[in-house]
């Protein structure tokens, strides 16, 4: 009684979320997502240019330079994204800074989709023992926030283009991020993703070999499958399925399945760890095991915790304090 309960609860709060959201046509805009690529003009081309970056090792690289921009300020750091975008608000990286005192580990946390606040029970908790939180804000979230807009509608939309651009600039945000940290002498860095951001904190780990653990909650490998399956991505699909198969949105959004970096992720000195919800329905349970079948067949070796619970209630107790406590053993952890 009490699971059906919890159903229930996380269908009201996925129907919460649809009611700012809306339906569209698919647009490709190449350009966003490859720009040194000509502009895709079909979806054929937009999968061959998707299929070229998926091969490019440095699609997912942060520029060089010793002169970021950064600036610490009360508690924040800020700095310009190496992306710019057409929504001024967005070109600005923020960043949250819970100090420990200690510079001998620090956590990136990736939020979720739409969130509204950022994790301080989780910055509190780490911090108290030795672990300095940064709480990064994925693009068009929180400071970077589309003026106007009803929800973070730029990052996960049917353009294929400016969703690839999107999860591109949270990954290279997220590296520019750690080169500050390693700069300011920080020893270890590891990186918490949670659902959405799990993609991109997955992509970060898998691409930056400075971080030597990663802690992906509600995660799965397919990027288009997640979206063409989930409840929270139903208008979405809506969208973009008069117009592309899930074939070639597998290949459109390639760039981003983690399961085209598995070697990348399976690699001996990265400690991995997923938190999966057994009654989840906006990353499919399924999904996540075909992702944790390929780790494995890569060679990795990653830590798996499955809760009782579904996407939205992993964040009520005691499912939240359950993972909470393995993502400590994980942080606690010798290399």
């Amino acid at each position: 009684m009490y699971h059906r309960w919890l159903d229930r609860w996380d269908e009201r709060r996925a129907q919460r979320g649809d009611a700012v959201k809306t339906v569209s046509d698919l647009m490709l805009d190449g350009a966003l997502a490859f720009p040194d690529m000509p502009n895709a003009r079909s979806i054929s081309e937009f999968c061959d240019f998707a299929d070229q970056a998926v091969a490019d090792p440095d699609f997912f690289d942060e520029p060089s330079g010793s002169d970021i921009g950064y600036k610490k300020i009360d508690g924040w750091i800020k700095f310009p994204s190496s992306i710019p975008t057409d929504v001024k608000e967005n070109n600005i990286v923020w960043a949250k800074i819970t100090e420990s005192g200690s510079f001998d580990q620090a956590l990136v946390v990736f939020h979720h989709w739409n969130a509204n606040k950022r994790n301080s029970q989780i910055a509190n908790y780490f911090s108290k023992r030795g672990i300095t939180v940064i709480e990064i804000a994925l693009p068009y979230h929180f400071e970077r926030s589309r003026p106007g807009s009803m929800h973070a509608d730029y990052i996960l939309s049917p353009n294929l283009g400016r969703t690839v651009q999107s999860i591109r600039q949270g990954v290279l945000d997220g590296r520019m991020l750690i080169r500050w940290l390693k700069g300011e002498g920080f020893e270890e860095i590891s990186v918490l993703g949670m659902s959405l951001g799990s993609w991109v904190a997955g992509l970060v780990a898998a691409h930056d070999t400075t971080v030597t653990k990663a802690s992906l909650f509600l995660t799965a490998g397919s990027f288009a499958d997640f979206v063409w399956t989930g409840r929270a991505t139903r208008k979405i699909r809506q969208s973009v399925e008069p117009a592309i198969q899930l074939t070639d949105l597998r290949r459109a959004w390639g760039p981003l399945n983690l399961e085209n970096y598995v070697d990348r992720l399976a690699r001996p000195d990265l400690d991995l760890q997923i938190v999966l919800a057994q009654r989840d329905t906006v990353v499919l349970p399924e999904l996540s095991e075909r992702f944790i079948a390929r780790l494995k067949v890569a060679g990795a070796n990653p830590e798996i915790q499955e809760l009782n619970c579904g996407h939205y209630s992993l964040a009520m107790p005691p499912y939240i304090l359950l993972a909470g406590l393995n993502l400590k053993q994980l942080l606690k952890r010798s290399h």
